[in-house]
């Protein structure tokens, strides 16, 4: 009489389940109802809360399912994945669960928000970027059911506007509380925002401690006035905005802002009075990114003397900064850690040294430079 492998108590299959690694209980896990229970709870006993998927070949509700006390689940590139999918995983409160990401799961739509927001309340980390589906209607669903939520990412979920910021800033409460404890907000390429969602947000998620709006376009100096006075933000991304200018650089240096971080790269229209208004007002910045930027050494020189406690500086691509601004940064910025001077095509070997010289320099970027026949004949 033969004995078949699916004859073995579920108990001795976790045993030899045991001495597999974690991909090849993956695999093990996906052969039947059998495996897969033994697999996993295999993964739980060894105190395993933390689960990314890189491909689903069967229903996600089995990873759900074995796992009982998930913590953080990534789903990231799964296109495959749909909301019936989604829906049938999630059919009971995970309370355990605190991190979901579901970047670039591009079949996901507000309905599987509407799940998220019902069974998973306990979520700190939301990760939707590249869901283009995603809708005003979705986040008015986060709104109203993940109060608990510090992160979220809506990189380039292309439909959202200001109505649906709106919602995650409490200013329909009437429908939904908001989000009002959210620490970190990314809206990177949401080309429909203006002003207006500034405004609710300045008004709404007074702990925000990071935002993203690089490549949002339809946000203006006049914008960035609400935002000069949020005191917890401490990192501000406003990277290829192309209707910033020195003025919204002024509205933000004359506020009660406390950045340590601020990325105001390819705004074309930001230039050396920009670096007088930073020096002024945003002298407690430990990064700064100004790359392609109209900036000279004219506007280095009104910027170094206060910028004392300056780590990383990315002025890459400023056409203008010759030898001369290199010795004010070399002279002035002596905590530098990191200066990028990629295609600062005017810069010599003369002001390269001067900045090597400085103590704490780490990481120096000097990509498309390249050294004059004179000084290669020195």
């Amino acid at each position: 009489m033969e004995t078949h492998i699916s004859c073995l108590f579920p108990e001795l299959l976790a045993m030899i389940f045991g001495y597999l690694d974690v991909r090849d209980k993956g695999r093990a896990a996906q052969v039947c109802t059998a495996w897969r229970d033994a697999a996993y709870h295999n993964l739980q006993a060894r105190g395993i809360r933390r689960v990314q998927i890189l491909s689903l070949r069967r229903s996600l509700s089995y990873v759900i399912q074995g796992m009982a006390n998930i913590e953080s689940l990534n789903l990231s590139g799964c296109y495959n994945l749909t909301d019936n999918g989604l829906g049938h995983a999630f059919v009971q409160e995970i309370g355990s669960l605190r991190a979901l990401n579901l970047s670039l799961c591009k079949q996901i739509t507000d309905s599987s928000l509407g799940r998220i927001a019902q069974y998973l309340k306990g979520l700190e980390v939301l990760e939707l970027g590249g869901c283009s589906n995603v809708t005003n209607t979705g986040l008015l669903l986060i709104a109203w059911g993940l109060q608990r939520l510090k992160s979220l990412n809506l990189r380039s979920c292309r439909h959202l506007s200001d109505v649906g910021i709106g919602h995650l800033a409490g200013m329909t409460r009437s429908a939904a509380e908001g989000c009002l404890g959210l620490e970190q907000l990314t809206l990177q390429d949401c080309q429909k925002l203006t002003d207006l969602s500034l405004k609710h947000i300045s008004r709404g998620l007074a702990g925000l401690r990071l935002l993203n709006l690089s490549f949002c376009g339809g946000i203006s100096d006049a914008g960035l006035l609400h935002l000069s006075h949020m005191g917890s933000l401490r990192s501000l991304n406003l990277r290829s905005c192309d209707n910033i200018s020195d003025t919204g650089i002024m509205h933000l240096a004359m506020g009660s802002l406390r950045l340590s971080g601020l990325d105001v790269s390819f705004c074309d229209k930001v230039g050396d009075q920009s670096l007088a208004y930073i020096a002024q007002g945003l002298d407690g910045l430990k990064s700064l990114s100004l790359c392609s930027c109209h900036i000279s050494d004219d506007g280095i020189n009104r910027m170094v003397r206060q910028m004392h406690g300056l780590r990383t500086l990315n002025i890459g691509q400023c056409v203008r900064i010759t030898d001369k601004g290199l010795e004010l940064i070399a002279e002035h910025l002596s905590q530098l850690t990191g200066i990028d001077l990629y295609g600062c095509t005017r810069i010599t070997k003369r002001g390269l040294e001067r900045i090597t010289q400085l103590p704490c320099l780490k990481v120096l970027n000097l990509g498309l430079w390249q050294m004059t026949d004179s000084e290669k004949v020195r």
